[in-house]
């Protein structure tokens, strides 16, 4: 049987999922798992296709000490219990940078690149790269594909692409990017299936979850996204600000004595909702806090996104769907009810029952716009495109976009 392992590596964890290919290049999912706590609890834990566990074992600190570590764990398990040997893995970047726009097959070259973007995502990039290099020497003949949270908004009009800086600066590659691109991907592909009336029209999508974000869609298109040269934009996040003056960086430079990298930390570590409420990051834990720091937070975070939407509304001339997705989007049925709140400017009205019970459909019948609760799944988006990568065979520099 050949299978396409995906990699989705952070700070301190690797999850990873394991698809079969089928006739015709389907896939099916046959375990998804992950390796958390590295360097401080590590355990492995799987399931099968239907959610049976698979394993679920705890190890010491010693043996899995870092992401190489835990790649190693995770692999000899899936080869030695399982019989995994994938035809090739595909990885999730985060930032592509103005190179790469499409999945690329990589090389050492591709990673050299891709280094150069590391303090334009520092939760991510590093730890992203991590495996890629590590089953770059361990496996150099294992193909290997890059999937980039960037790519899914690439062709964005100049006029959304661009910062009001001088032209050599966008040149160099300081632009508006977008990320969450392989979720808005995934949502796009999924629309015509579910909502087959409003595919190819004007949809919001909320991508809401600890990375939060909203990306303007037409026609399947990247239109505009709240994000922009970094992860730091747009909402509020779990620990990321959002939007923010560039005044107050200054500030915290020149009145605080803080260096670039402890304003780094700062930004991508100590703010939004864990920042504002002083109780957490995890909007779980605000939901059920009596801390009115904890509600306040929710109140900017419902604010910010019906700030959001009509940026975005605007950007597409008009709306004529609106999409949660991600974990918030996806399983806060509160959340849902306060942001369809505050769009009923826009003809938004909510089936309270039917938002109860989580239905792909939310909306009234008489919403003039239909809202819709849509799982994301960029796993499967990854392995789609390593599988057509791969089935093309197409070198690293054939998947490179214009820089320009």
């Amino acid at each position: 049987m050949d299978t396409i392992l995906v990699v989705n590596a952070g700070s301190s964890s690797v999850k990873f999922q394991v698809f079969a290919v089928e006739g015709e290049g389907r896939l099916q999912r046959q375990i998804k798992g992950q390796m958390d706590g590295i360097g401080s609890r590590p355990r492995l834990r799987a399931s099968g296709p239907n959610g049976d566990p698979m394993a679920d074992r705890a190890y010491p600190i010693e043996a899995v000490a870092d992401v190489p570590a835990a790649m190693a764990v995770a692999g000899a398990w899936l080869r030695e219990e399982n019989s995994i040997n994938p035809i090739a893995v595909g990885h999730r970047v985060v930032h592509g940078g103005p190179d790469y726009s499409r999945p690329v097959l990589i090389d050492h070259g591709v990673v050299s690149r891709l280094e150069r973007f590391v303090s334009l995502a520092p939760l991510h990039q590093p730890h992203n790269l991590a495996p890629i290099k590590t089953l770059l020497n361990t496996r150099p003949n294992l193909p290997q594909v890059a999937c980039f949270d960037t790519g899914f908004h690439r062709d964005h009009d100049a006029l959304a692409d661009y910062y009001a800086i001088p032209h050599q600066l966008h040149t160099e590659g300081v632009r508006r990017y977008g990320f969450h691109g392989l979720s808005y991907e995934y949502i796009a592909r999924r629309l015509p299936e579910v909502a087959p009336d409003i595919a190819a029209g004007r949809v919001i999508v909320a991508h809401l979850g600890s990375g939060a974000s909203m990306s303007a869609i037409k026609d399947g298109k990247s239109v505009e996204s709240t994000m922009g040269f970094t992860a730091l934009d747009g909402l509020a996040m779990g620990t990321r600000p959002g939007q923010i003056d560039p005044g107050v960086v200054l500030y915290l430079i020149s009145e605080k004595g803080m260096s670039a990298t402890n304003v780094q930390n700062f930004l991508y570590r100590e703010c939004g909702l864990k920042g504002l409420s002083g109780v957490s990051n995890d909007m779980r834990e605000l939901e059920t806090s009596e801390d009115p720091r904890a509600a306040f937070a929710i109140d900017y975070f419902v604010y910010r996104v019906g700030l959001n939407a009509g940026m975005l509304a605007a950007a597409l001339q008009g709306l004529d769907a609106f999409v949660f997705t991600a974990g918030i989007g996806e399983n806060s049925a509160t959340l849902r009810a306060r942001i369809a709140q505050k769009l009923a400017w826009l003809g938004v009205a909510i089936d309270p029952a039917e938002n109860a019970r989580h239905a792909t459909r939310i909306s009234r019948s008489e919403s003039r716009i239909p809202v819709y609760v849509v799982p994301t799944d960029e796993e499967r988006m990854i392995a789609q495109h390593t599988l057509a990568l791969l089935m093309n065979q197409q070198s690293p520099s054939q998947h490179r976009a214009r820089v320009s």
